[in-house]
């Protein structure tokens, strides 16, 4: 009888429904990646519930680009001459190969022919691209040399590819990108860097690897550039192209654009998300994913604290409840190598098993995610906010009451 209940009211439940994300995964792609700002929320609802001049010019009275409300901030901070936006990275990719690869050559180190989320593979995207793939240097070493040699009269392009989602040691080598930048000038070719998690900020300030940032590389004259908002950029889901105006041009005019570009909505969150980087100063705070990386560890360690305050004694007892330190990770395909100090609860249910407790916590009317690790049930609080301790603490007690 309780299982036909919940799933009648699974029925009139919204979908995707919101849960809290306790696995301390920052970026965790199956939770829907980054958590927008309290300003790009409200910039969504607003563009939700109104008409809006998405595609009108308002100055002249006649259809204008959508790219108006983002080109110019992205182009602001980026120091750039031009950019556009598409519904994400991988899309991203796609219509730069499909612009100026199809029917060529896009030469890329084997080292960079990554996959990236749903087995989704670089060299899949060239081949659907129209674009032939051509491979240099081998796993774990690539020298310009190899880019060298393999350049003729059937290139297209240079692809260098950022590996955000593994990591290469030992005895390794690639071509740096001011020598692929001065080798695509010497051989007029068009160089495209893929930098992934869309750093736009230096993450080494908080004791993590400093990933790849857009700005760096178009100074150091890479001519377009490609990478994600929803990653370490903490916007929406979203593929930002920025560089040469010819090249965006070009990209443009491309008939795969149109299917590829992003809705109003997007837009909108972007938008509001890249205005707060205007403001440095408040940036860490104003941004859930900055935020909840760059937060300290006591006050993180304070909010488990409260969530093991907050069950009751017989109840801590029962599922020998207490604050562990631990580390996660910060999800995304980035930063495989980085680890980030947390504190989660951990529960150790003193009859059920560990699967089954994990199971009430998702299945439940709040559906908490947690992780299993080292025999233990952790409630990582580096990605729980305060005001869900009160849901999460109900949620366990909840969960415990249906032990066998």
């Amino acid at each position: 009888m309780k299982d036909a209940v919940r799933r009648v009211e699974s029925e009139l439940l919204p979908s995707p429904r919101p849960v809290i994300n306790a696995t301390g995964i920052v970026l965790h792609t199956n939770l829907g990646r980054a958590v927008l700002s309290e300003e790009a929320i409200a910039a969504v609802v607003e563009t939700a519930r109104r008409y809006t001049n998405l595609e009108l010019d308002l100055t002249r009275g006649a259809r204008g680009s959508r790219m108006a409300h983002v080109e110019p901030i992205l182009t602001e901070l980026l120091d750039t001459e031009a950019a556009l936006v598409v519904n994400n990275n991988a899309a991203a990719m796609l219509l730069a190969l499909n612009t100026f690869s199809l029917g060529k050559e896009a030469i890329v180190s084997r080292g960079q022919l990554v996959e990236i989320g749903g087995s989704f593979r670089i060299p899949e995207i060239l081949e659907r691209a129209g674009a032939v793939l051509r491979e240099v240097g081998t796993t774990n070493k690539t020298r310009l040399q190899d880019y060298e040699r393999a350049i003729g009269p059937r290139t297209g392009l240079l692809l260098r590819v950022h590996p955000s989602n593994f990591a290469m040691v030992g005895f390794t080598e690639e071509a740096t990108r001011e020598a692929l930048v001065a080798l695509a000038r010497k051989r007029k070719l068009t160089l495209l860097e893929d930098l992934g998690s869309g750093a736009l900020i230096d993450f080494s300030r908080w004791g993590l690897p400093a990933e790849p940032q857009a700005r760096d590389a178009l100074r150091q004259g890479v001519p377009i550039v490609c990478f994600s908002g929803d990653k370490l950029l903490g916007g929406p889901q979203a593929g930002i192209l920025a560089g040469k105006r010819s090249l965006i041009q070009a990209l443009r005019a491309n008939p795969m654009a149109r299917a590829l570009r992003a809705d109003k909505l997007t837009l909108a969150a972007l938008v509001a998300t890249l205005r707060l980087y205007r403001d440095p100063k408040k940036l860490e705070r104003a941004i859930p994913t900055l935020r909840m990386l760059s937060e300290p560890e006591s006050e993180v360690r304070e909010r488990a604290s409260r969530l093991l305050h907050a069950i009751p004694d017989v109840h801590a007892s029962q599922s020998r409840a207490e604050v562990v330190a631990c580390t996660t990770e910060v999800g995304g395909g980035a930063m495989p190598l980085a680890r980030v100090p947390s504190y989660a609860l951990a529960l150790r249910p003193a009859r059920g098993k560990l699967e089954d407790l994990a199971r009430s916590l998702r299945t439940g009317p709040d559906p908490v995610i947690g992780r299993i690790e080292s025999g233990r049930l952790l409630l990582d609080l580096r990605t729980v906010e305060r005001d869900e301790l009160p849901k999460l603490a109900q949620a366990v007690v909840r969960a415990l009451e249906e032990e066998p």
